[in-house]
């Protein structure tokens, strides 16, 4: 009997990552850039499925893909209401709640819903989402925020975050639901996030302006001077919007979203450079010590991983901050599309429950 094939397929804003697995091995992985031109036309994220699927099926029919094969099409989670963690079967409430932008707009939006396109046409696949962004573990003292018309919500790289405390703990021969881990996933966003017992109970909203800046969102901001800001006159609704999130951060002191050019900045002598550099690694340092407080000082491991855990010098200078409260482990990049493949096989061997969206 021919083993079965799993797709996995991770939408981002300037790119669609996608891969075919073969159970547990991997057949071939591809990304595909979108160039500004490309998607600047569409007035919507979630109306670029068409496009983006499009371009996934071409690839995998030039590979001479047997469709037949194809068991499980895998997507990054979006932002739907918050739920818990696991693999979820796309279904039609979760497809609306994708495409209303329930909670705004981002990329990984149209994971479920290339995902379901795509299976819909296939004779033997079903669609399923992995751990997205809003997954919402909080425990609820971290809910409140300072004032009861704003409460803090969950946000972050759940995908990566639990994938690599799952890694982690298998290194150790550890379960993961025996840890207290504190895991930073620094790349264009920023979350960290306080691992207790295979719960997140705390952890900043890396898209919505809170925790660390970051190559393109300003992180947390002071309220009052924002407040005065928003009210000044000289900036829209969608221009201060634009400054939290995608304008924000490295690129609006230095002009870059690339860590690598500001590291290279830094390094030829640019004072500003070198501070905005340093301070990246202060606030990752600093919101590690808070979580650290969050989890009474009992923690197992500091966990380091995403982009910019590629940047050694960036690793080291957190790491002075924080490896007096426990090891610091480095997971450089992350493997999303991997994880989703994974949990996809589980889900076709029923070896972990597949939840409903309702």
């Amino acid at each position: 009997m021919s083993k079965r094939f799993i797709l996995a397929v991770n939408p981002g804003s300037t790119s669609t990552k996608f891969a075919l697995f073969e159970e547990e091995t991997l057949v071939f992985e591809k990304t595909l850039p979108h160039s500004f031109q490309e998607i600047s036309g569409y007035e919507k994220i979630t109306d670029q499925l068409h496009f983006r699927k499009d371009l996934i099926m071409k690839e995998l029919e030039e590979k001479k893909t047997d469709f037949d094969r194809i068991a499980a099409v895998v997507g990054r989670g979006g932002l739907v209401k918050p739920i818990e963690s696991g693999i979820y079967e796309v279904n039609e409430k979760m497809k609306s709640d994708l495409n209303s932008r329930l909670l705004g707009q981002h990329a990984s939006n149209l994971g479920g819903l290339i995902a379901d396109d795509i299976a819909s046409g296939l004779p033997n696949a079903k669609a399923y989402i992995v751990d997205p962004v809003v997954v919402d573990e909080l425990q609820p003292m971290a809910r409140i925020s300072g004032h009861p018309e704003i409460e803090r919500i969950s946000i972050f790289h759940a995908l990566n975050q639990k994938a690599i405390a799952r890694m982690y703990a298998a290194s150790v021969g550890k379960k993961y639901e025996k840890l207290n881990l504190i895991i930073a996933h620094m790349g264009g966003g920023i979350s960290v996030g306080a691992h207790r017992k295979g719960k997140v109970v705390d952890v900043n909203n890396a898209l919505h302006g809170d925790g660390p800046f970051s190559p393109e969102r300003s992180g947390s901001l002071p309220s009052g001077q924002l407040a005065d800001l928003c009210f000044s006159g000289r900036f829209t609704h969608a221009e201060i919007k634009s400054m939290i999130n995608g304008k924000g951060g490295m690129v609006a002191y230095l002009g870059t979203n690339s860590f690598k050019e500001v590291c290279k900045m830094a390094e030829s002598g640019d004072q500003k450079a070198i501070l905005v550099r340093d301070a990246a690694a202060y606030q990752v340092g600093k919101e590690i010590g808070a979580l650290a407080a969050v989890l009474g000082g009992k923690v197992d491991a500091i966990i380091l991983t995403g982009g910019l855990a590629y940047q050694n010098s960036h690793v080291a200078r957190i790491k002075s901050m924080v490896d007096f409260i426990a090891e610091v482990v480095v997971y450089p990049g992350e493997d999303e599309i991997k994880s989703l493949a994974f949990n996809g096989l589980l889900a076709l061997d029923g070896k972990i429950e597949i939840k409903v969206y309702s």
